[in-house]
């Protein structure tokens, strides 16, 4: 992804809407719970890319389910990835 860790994080409520979020104290993992299941994220943060002038900051970012069923799984990913996308071309 594009962005800081701390961008990541606080986009996670917006993101993730219906979950209890808990952020560790590293600042490299999250948990999102819902009723019935939960989603792991961990990031890493890569170095930024460089476009001739332009720097732009990435995280290497996984995803982790649990106890969710592959619609449950597909609605929270698309919101997530929906309400973390920066404009452009």
């Amino acid at each position: 992804m594009g962005c800081t860790a701390s961008e990541l994080v606080s986009w996670l409520p917006r993101a993730l809407p219906d979950a209890e979020l808990a952020t560790d104290v590293t600042g490299q993992r999250n948990v999102a719970i819902w009723v019935g299941g939960s989603m792991e994220l961990r990031w890493n943060t890569l170095p930024p890319r460089r476009i001739a002038l332009l720097e732009i900051p990435q995280l290497q970012v996984s995803f982790t389910y649990e106890g969710l069923d592959d619609e449950a799984r597909y609605r929270i990913q698309k919101c997530f990835d929906l309400q973390t996308h920066r404009g452009g071309g």
